[in-house]
């Protein structure tokens, strides 16, 4: 979320030095300007300003390298309509959409027959699923785009389908790795909204994900390819629908900051495949200092 200051624990401002050469953070105090150089930049934000590429670019600007995704890869990712055209461009499956933008009217007729009910109707631009609903007919669809409206310029009205959703983890800059295994979300609610990513624990993260063999390599696959031509680095969680009526597999998104929560799926498929939370963020921290600023 957006701040009008940045700040550290205590009230004091803190911003990147515009001196690219001490890669330091300029800390302002009642006695004067304290310099705390830092090697890189983890970003713990969701949302605009923070995994949208914003922050990103002033690291880069600032000549610090910034853990996890850069401009390309972060703006691409966050902006849903964009992605969507990428994916689909790249051979990767994706569910049907309409794009819709402030200032002109949305064809309603076009949208129920191509998409239909139920439909998805989500801000392009924000996290955490904030700004999404579920439409089931025209009064909902029209309620859900003036709902997304309030949170970016730009909507997306997606296809609903009967899914499974199955998430996979991947890290490294130009030759990725994925977790051995894949995770499966059974939401508490009828999707997984903000409310059942960070409020209601009854929703359930399955690992091993079940899913047959042929299904599991074809995500993995398709996960490699889709972080690599979003221009991914560092990590990211890429998430994937699977149909439980024909078993046919839709990349849903990739999230290029993905929760670190005691419920959260990213860190919880690497510790599956052995490695500890301690280790996940050394490693990416590691990345970040191969890669330096892009």
């Amino acid at each position: 979320m957006p701040y009008d200051n940045w700040l550290e624990k205590s009230p004091n401002k803190a911003i990147l030095s515009p001196d690219r050469s001490d890669k330091a953070i300029l800390k302002f105090t009642d006695i004067g300007i304290e310099k705390i150089h830092i090697d890189a930049v983890y970003p713990v934000l969701h949302g605009k300003n923070g995994e949208d590429g914003t922050l990103q670019g002033l690291c880069a600007m600032a000549g610090i390298p910034c853990i996890g995704s850069g401009v390309i890869g972060s703006s691409v990712c966050m902006d849903k309509c964009v992605a969507k055209v990428l994916f689909k461009n790249a051979g990767i499956p994706v569910t049907n959409w309409v794009e819709f933008r402030r200032g002109s009217a949305p064809d309603f007729d076009e949208i129920e027959e191509k998409l239909g009910y139920p439909c998805f109707i989500k801000p392009s631009n924000a996290g955490s699923s904030v700004g999404i609903t579920k439409a089931h007919n025209r009064k909902e669809l029209k309620d859900g785009i003036d709902l997304a409206l309030k949170h970016d310029y730009k909507v997306l009205i997606e296809e609903a389908i009967n899914p499974r959703e199955i998430e996979s983890s991947v890290r490294g800059n130009y030759a990725p790795e994925i977790a051995e295994n894949l995770g499966e979300i059974k939401p508490a609610k009828d999707f997984y909204d903000f409310e059942a990513k960070y409020e209601d624990e009854n929703s359930d993260l399955i690992i091993p994900a079940p899913i047959d063999d042929k299904t599991k390599a074809t995500i993995k696959d398709y996960a490699i390819r889709a972080y690599k031509a979003a221009e991914c680095r560092g990590f990211a969680r890429v998430d994937f629908l699977v149909s439980r009526d024909d078993g046919k597999i839709y990349l849903n998104e990739i999230n290029t900051l993905p929760g670190f929560t005691s419920i959260s799926m990213y860190p919880k498929l690497w510790a599956d495949s052995g490695v500890s939370v301690k280790e996940t963020i050394t490693r990416h921290i590691e990345l970040a200092l191969e890669l330096g600023v892009e």
